[in-house]
């Protein structure tokens, strides 16, 4: 008997060919097909869902709150929306200690706040002890959309930026789970995206925040819609020394880590300096960086390349299995 496994889950290739091949064709509805990060609905309505279950429930620089509130509001920035109002379901455990639901009541409260997003409705549910995992969270948000990704729109010599550092969710989750032994400096980059929404208007043809399968799935996903490769330089990608040395130790690669404060975007050639510029006057887009391109003369089209630090030249695929469970 065919049974769910935890590859999934995992934002790689078996989720996508999950939601494609038995989730869509059950409903049959086109707004659905489009499988973006928010649907666009009639009246410049934007509506995105997510459920959290990461574990464990806080870790260095956030923790469930934290990620409930921003995943949902950068799924509706990163689709051309800015973010109004979250709805909030929890399910808990029972034996959740109380100390930990207010703690986390609280980074709900602060990170709406940051947000500029209002909780507006929501729902309640408590299960029996081990039939949970002290708590799941769910938030559903909708937004007004100001532009609409144009990835037909893309050509060779457009630019592709990325808004900061590599990899420290997925690292500062691996980390608290203390598996390893080891101790490590890296922090969650957990953070709204709102200020890329001034970008829309300037000449962004296509976004995506850094979840789940990394920047390399997320650049293979696009590469496949659009009729031309796509080229980025592994010396030009940021990372920090925190999450190098981390990333070096346990065998892993910050390319298919998760971030929950981090953007890639692709731009028009003639518009890359100024846009880069604009990212990097806010906090979170100091590291910003030009990290490739749209191909026209190297690799074939569909595929996503890295060029390597030594001069070679490596295919990189979407993430197949679970890297990480339980990150978000």
């Amino acid at each position: 008997m065919k049974k769910i496994s935890l590859d999934l889950g995992s934002g790689g290739k078996s989720m996508r060919d999950f939601i494609a091949r038995t989730i869509v064709p059950a409903f049959e509805n086109p707004i659905l097909a489009e499988l973006s990060d928010a649907s666009h609905l009639p009246e410049n309505i934007a509506f995105t869902t997510d459920s959290y279950v990461v574990d464990p429930i806080f870790f260095p620089g956030g923790d469930i709150g934290t990620l409930a509130v921003n995943g949902t509001v950068n799924d509706l920035v990163v689709s051309g929306a800015v973010p109004r109002y979250l709805s909030l379901a929890l399910i808990l455990e029972e034996g959740l200690a109380w100390d930990d639901l207010e703690k986390i009541l609280g980074s709900l409260k602060r990170a709406a706040a940051a947000a500029k997003v209002q909780i507006t409705t929501g729902d309640t549910k408590v299960v029996r002890l081990g039939q949970g995992d002290k708590i799941y969270i769910n938030t559903s948000g909708i937004g007004r959309v100001i532009a609409r990704p144009r990835p037909e729109l893309i050509r060779p010599g457009d630019k592709i930026i990325v808004t900061g550092t590599l990899g420290e969710h997925s690292l500062a989750v691996m980390m608290a789970r203390g598996e390893f032994g080891l101790e490590s400096r890296v922090r969650s980059d957990c953070a709204p995206l709102n200020f890329l929404l001034p970008f829309w208007k300037k000449g962004v043809f296509w976004m995506r925040d850094i979840t789940r399968g990394g920047l390399a799935t997320i650049l293979s996903e696009l590469a496949e819609r659009i009729p031309y490769p796509i080229l980025v330089k592994e010396d030009k990608i940021p990372l920090s020394r925190a999450v190098r040395g981390a990333a070096e130790l346990l065998g892993v690669d910050p390319l298919y880590l998760a971030c929950e404060g981090r953007a890639v975007i692709v731009v028009p050639q003639s518009k890359a300096a100024r846009i880069l510029g604009g990212i990097k006057k806010h906090p979170l887009g100091k590291r910003a960086q030009v990290i490739g391109e749209v191909e026209a003369k190297i690799g074939r089209p569909g595929e996503l390349l890295l060029a390597t630090a030594a001069g070679g030249l490596r295919l990189l695929e979407p993430l197949t299995s679970e890297l990480l469970p339980r990150i978000c």
